[in-house]
């Protein structure tokens, strides 16, 4: 409730200022009753009813808009308040409004505005007191003088204090852009990787088209047979081709970097990539469970690629006498993958520009599949991916 009245406040700041003047107006409204009426002791200038309603007017309309302009009200109210002086009218309750207008100043303006209409208020404050008595009270306008200093560092000290909440806010939003901006940017460079990568596989299917539809042409009058298996190859290529194709549609790719036909990595390659690693230091073993299944060649780079970087961030922040497992379960409809390492887990440091996890969802989520990485509960990490193998004919498990 607290929360949606601020947010209504700082929406309508000028029917917070009104309804906060309606019980200042109204307390004092005696008090400019009896001045225009009945005189005093006060060597005083009669304004008459109406003539000190205005003067209380001029006091308080400004200050409906001493948010926006605060010094522009701060210099109404104490002019009005300076020919009240000089006229010798009888002080109001309302003069009041000039510590209000000061406060205001001090509160939102630089500091040497603040000064300035600490200054001003204070020698206001010195000429009303020497004429209020004959004999000045000197303790009498220390406390007054006291008071309104205390007011003064008030508005000091909310001014600071906005301020800070201000460059609190500005930084929180700038991190977040940036932080923002730094995952967008890791997100195109990976999809810019993937997309030079399917382009080899892509080639290769086409390529593999055209031998087989060459294959064909030559013998499809001397060995129907041969010509129709050629022909039922040229049919799954195509179908895989296609499919790889369709991933590729609104994968953004980087404008004049130069393409490398280097082949890719296929499941058949992993043993010597955890060869590799264990010649890197790291105990490294591999499992494979279940009956292996055709993958496509872009879902043999994900896995491949998908390993490769669970290991290297085992190598770089599983720490000392750290081992690594990879598991490779075949089911019905998925293949699960499964990095664990026994390593500092989530006591690691964080490297500030690692994309890695970034890189491993996108490629994962381009094949429908899906990847989890999480510190294990009694130490280490684990990094999990699933992915739906594809059915007869090129479709893929839902």
């Amino acid at each position: 409730m607290f929360g949606r009245l601020r947010a209504w406040s700082r929406r309508h700041p000028g029917i917070v200022d009104a309804l906060w003047l309606v019980p200042f107006v109204v307390f004092s409204a005696p008090n400019v009753w009896n001045v225009g009426t009945e005189p005093k002791s006060y060597p005083e200038v009669m304004l008459g009813p109406w003539g000190t309603l205005g003067l209380a007017l001029l006091l308080t309309v400004p200050l409906l808009w001493m948010r926006k302009r605060p010094l522009t009200v701060f210099a109404i109210v104490s002019l009005a308040s300076f020919g009240q002086w000089l006229l010798g009218v009888q002080p109001l309750f309302l003069n009041l409004t000039v510590l209000i207008a000061m406060y205001t100043v001090a509160s939102r303006c630089l500091l040497r505005w603040a000064i300035a209409a600490g200054a001003v208020a204070e020698l206001g404050l010195a000429l009303a007191f020497g004429r209020i008595t004959t004999n000045p009270d000197l303790r009498s306008w220390a406390s007054s003088s006291v008071f309104m200093i205390a007011i003064w560092i008030a508005g000091i000290y909310a001014n600071t204090r906005r301020r800070y909440l201000e460059s609190l806010e500005e930084r929180a939003e700038r991190a977040e852009r940036e932080r923002d901006q730094q995952a967008r940017l890791a997100a195109a460079a990976e999809r810019t990787r993937i997309a030079r990568e399917l382009h080899d596989v892509v080639a290769h299917n086409v390529s593999v088209i055209i031998v087989q539809a060459d294959g064909a042409g030559y013998a499809i009058d001397k060995n129907p047979e041969q010509a129709r298996e050629a022909m039922r190859a040229i049919s799954d290529t195509g179908r895989q081709a296609l499919a790889e194709m369709r991933r590729m549609v609104g994968v953004l790719r980087a404008d004049g970097v130069p393409e490398e036909y280097a082949p890719q990595p296929s499941l058949s390659q992993l043993d010597d990539l955890v060869a590799q690693v264990r010649s890197s230091g790291l105990p490294v073993e591999f499992r494979v469970t279940g009956p292996p299944r055709d993958l496509a060649e872009g879902e043999q780079l994900t896995v491949y690629r998908i390993v490769q970087e669970a290991l290297t961030n085992t190598l770089k922040h599983g720490g000392p006498d750290s081992r690594a497992t990879v598991e490779m379960e075949y089911g019905g409809q998925e293949l699960l993958l499964r990095v664990t390492d026994d390593g500092r887990g989530a006591a690691a440091p964080r490297s500030p520009d690692g994309h890695g996890l970034v890189g491993m969802r996108e490629r994962a989520a381009m094949f429908g599949g899906s990847v989890d990485a999480r510190p294990c509960p009694g130490g280490g990490f684990q990094v999990t991916a699933r992915l739906p193998i594809a059915e007869a004919g090129g479709r893929r498990a839902a």
